[in-house]
């Protein structure tokens, strides 16, 4: 099998017309130089060189050889150019996965200045309705990078990057729209219809869990698989909705309550393994502009 060096040395002493030209341009030996070729032929199945009185011509087999060789050269510097450029992040694609929540709230301005700073760098996002299938997905080999609720029982590498605040959304004239401090006990609305989440959602779990805790379980007037419906239907009047703070839309007609006790999400960005300089920096950037 042709090596990359060996059509390196083949290529060069047809240019130069000489071994021992080429031999000093690629600094190694005449000897080795002659032995490489000599293996190439061998490899090949004959003579690519004719050695000349003043100089060095390629056999018919070697003019036939000779376009490819310096094609596979050039397709080997185009690849180290390619990683010279990824590591410098002028270029590449990085694969992040993330839950819909925070491809909704966190992420976006995250890439916005990422696309800023590096504008070569593609960003590809995978997203998923609930924290445990980013989770075996990331296992699974989907992804450079995740971005969710910390993973628990993970072997590699993990970033924290603080925490999701949630927030109560309620039609601007409900009876508890305006709580002293814009503070709500999550007990005050036990008897009410809530805007809830489709089976399998992430968040549905996070708003059934913060219920039997303040000791109910939320009556669903209304299940969406979407995150971004449920502020605009809680403001519509169809029930309280539990939503993380960034997925509010701008301008949304509705009370915008903290709950009481506070419900948070602890967030984290991890890899399978140690993770390369591309996605070292997508996840400082994280770190330093995501933090809720």
């Amino acid at each position: 099998m042709a090596t990359l060096r060996q059509l390196e040395y083949l290529v060069t002493v047809v240019d130069t017309g000489s071994f021992t030209r080429a031999a000093e341009l690629l600094h190694v030996t005449q000897p080795a130089l002659s032995h490489q070729v000599r293996a190439l032929e061998s490899a090949l199945g004959g003579a690519l060189l004719e050695r000349l009185p003043r100089t060095v011509r390629p056999t018919p087999l070697g003019r036939a050889v000779l376009p490819h060789a310096r094609a596979a050269l050039a397709d080997a510097e185009r690849l180290r150019a390619a990683a010279r450029r990824t590591i410098g992040l002028e270029e590449g694609e990085l694969e992040v996965g993330t839950v819909h929540s925070i491809a909704l709230g966190l992420l976006p301005p995250v890439l916005r200045a990422w696309r800023r700073l590096h504008p070569g760098v593609r960003v590809r996002l995978r997203e998923y309705p609930h924290a445990e299938e980013l989770r075996a997905a990331t296992a699974a080999g989907r992804g450079d990078l995740a971005v969710g609720p910390v993973p628990a029982e993970w072997d590699g590498p993990v970033r924290e990057l603080g925490v999701e605040e949630f927030v109560l959304v309620l039609p601007p004239d409900d009876p508890l729209a305006d709580p002293p401090g814009g503070v709500l006990p999550l007990a005050a609305l036990a008897g009410r219809d809530w805007v809830h989440y489709a089976p399998g959602h992430g968040l549905a779990e996070v708003l059934d869990g913060a219920c039997a805790r303040a000791g109910f379980v939320p009556r669903p007037a209304v299940r969406t698989e979407q995150t971004a419906a449920a502020p605009v239907l809680a403001a519509a009047g169809l029930g309280p909705a539990l939503v993380p703070a960034t997925v509010l839309p701008p301008g949304l007609d509705a009370a915008v309550l903290h709950p009481d006790p506070p419900i948070h999400r602890p967030l984290a960005a991890y890899t399978r393994t140690r993770p390369d300089r591309l996605t070292t920096a997508f996840t400082e950037l994280l770190a330093t502009r995501a933090r809720p």
